[in-house]
């Protein structure tokens, strides 16, 4: 297969770090391409500088870009930002030529690509959005014992309502039924849909938003032949029994979602794009600064992304 693209993330944490050890772990199996400065790299890693066309499994296979300086871990560079989202476009277009069939893209650290480049985005999701020309894309977390997608993501609770519309919540259903059947290669998806409120709403006595909102919504999506289950109670709807009956939570709220799959796996969960006309998956986890570089970070998560996108992008041959 074309190898996963992985772009460095912030130098500074512990995106190069495990890297390394992803690569060391799937070297016979995977290949590797990662884009950034080599000597952000752990020490003594063997490097095989390239342009992509030419690969080697005995060697983590790079394409160099001089980020100005060296990475002191712990302590991100402003500097440093426009070389980490640069990295990022790199590898969007290795995905986009065919050189490489997915990226999985490595932490970034957004206070220092605001200080150092004026970064214009939330984050990684809406800067690939963006790279890719939509504005359709959905967040869905994943692990070996359940995929959930948060309806709403990066905003207080307390704009949750007013954020969540018929809209927002069809379009986030249609994509994730088309991605478990695109990239995961589920026929026939089936959804389950958390309400808003506590025991959903409990026919209009904590809230409406279920009668008013969500209700409407699955019920024209099930007219168009869609599984779906919902609105349900979130608090039932995560043991292992309920788990056996759907392929992927939809749910309200960034909390409603990533608690309980970060509680099933804290360490082997993955974040994928869906909506992109590419393949991405990341870990999910942030830069750890305060373990860089001192050999402590756990690529769990890294080997779980990479692995993913890998069978994601032998969904879509």
């Amino acid at each position: 297969m074309k190898p996963i693209a992985i772009s460095c993330g912030e130098p500074a944490g512990i995106g190069p770090e495990i890297a390394v050890a992803a690569w060391a772990a799937l070297q016979d199996s995977i290949p590797l391409l990662w884009i950034g400065d080599p000597s952000h790299l752990p020490k003594d890693t063997p490097v095989n500088v390239t342009d992509g066309t030419t690969l080697r499994a005995d060697k983590f296979n790079v394409i160099s870009r001089d980020f100005g300086g060296p990475a002191v871990p712990g302590h991100p560079n402003p500097a440093h930002a426009q070389g980490v989202i640069d990295a990022i476009a790199t590898a969007v277009e290795l995905v986009g030529n065919g050189t490489a069939s997915a990226l999985c893209t490595a932490p970034i650290h957004k206070a220092a690509l605001i200080d150092g480049a004026n970064f214009p985005y939330p984050g990684h999701t809406e800067y690939l959005a963006a790279l890719a020309d939509t504005d359709q894309v959905v967040m869905m977390l994943a692990c070996d014992t359940l995929r959930v997608v948060p309806t709403t993501i990066h905003i207080p609770v307390s704009e949750v309502s007013g954020k969540l519309t018929a809209s927002l919540l069809t379009d986030t259903i249609l994509i994730t039924h088309a991605g478990l059947r695109r990239d995961f290669g589920i026929r026939a998806p089936r959804i389950a849909v958390a309400g808003l409120n506590p025991h959903a709403g409990e026919n209009g006595k904590m809230g409406n938003e279920e009668i008013e909102l969500i209700t409407p919504v699955l019920d024209a999506l099930r007219a168009q032949g869609m599984d779906i289950a919902g609105p349900l109670s979130a608090d039932t709807m995560f043991h292992a029994s309920a788990r056996a009956h759907y392929d992927v939570a939809i749910c309200m709220y960034h909390d409603q979602a990533l608690i309980p799959i970060k509680t099933l796996d804290f360490s082997g969960g993955v974040n994928v794009t869906l909506g992109l006309p590419f393949i991405r998956t990341s870990p999910d986890h942030g830069t750890a600064f305060d373990i860089a570089g001192q050999g402590k970070a756990d690529p769990t998560s890294m080997i779980a992304a990479i692995r993913m996108a890998a069978d994601m992008a032998q969904a879509r041959t």
